[in-house]
């Protein structure tokens, strides 16, 4: 089977215009970058979380993570502006095409119960964002190497000018979505 990027390129962007009812090919919606975050839970307390989490980051995209500081201090958490907190990827291009085989193909079927993703999490402008309570989904991570359980968000930015562009564009690259509106 070919790659996610070469199947776009070759008939997934004509079945978009003709379905969209778009005359101009450079207004088909694309995808245009994936960013992975995670937000790492005691990292204030441990170090070495940060360091857990930017190795798994490592392993499930494929490329090396930025190392992400608190903005201001907030006391109650015990935090000071400029302590790490988290850590996040932009993927563009093969990667980002690659990835997103791998996470509708893959990942998305290996959760417990999966009936597909809901379509409320879209921003009004197109783009969609999908959460996981814990990375372990990933087939690159060793389930007895893993400590705690560690979230992670993965949005998916798209050229789309609305929701239904969107919508349309993820469901034909393959994503599973709910039946519910």
């Amino acid at each position: 089977m070919e790659p996610l990027q070469t199947r776009y390129q070759k008939t997934i962007a004509q079945e978009l215009q003709t379905k969209l009812g778009i005359k101009n090919p450079m207004a088909i919606p694309a995808i245009t970058k994936i960013v992975v975050n995670m937000g790492v839970k005691d990292a204030v307390a441990d170090k070495k979380n940060i360091e857990r989490a930017a190795a798994a980051m490592t392993q499930i995209t494929g490329q090396k993570p930025k190392i992400v500081k608190a903005r201001k201090s907030i006391a109650t958490f015990k935090l000071r502006e400029g302590d790490q907190i988290g850590v996040t990827v932009t993927l563009r291009g093969k990667r980002m095409y690659a990835f997103l085989e791998k996470v509708i193909d893959i990942v998305l079927p290996r959760i417990k119960d999966f009936r597909g993703i809901s379509r409320t999490s879209f921003d009004g402008r197109g783009n969609y964002a999908l959460g996981f309570p814990e990375f372990s989904v990933f087939p690159e991570i060793d389930q007895s190497g893993v400590e705690r359980a560690q979230g992670m968000e993965i949005i998916i930015v798209t050229s789309a000018k609305d929701n239904a562009q969107g919508l349309a564009l993820l469901e034909a690259l393959g994503v599973k979505f709910t039946k519910e509106a």
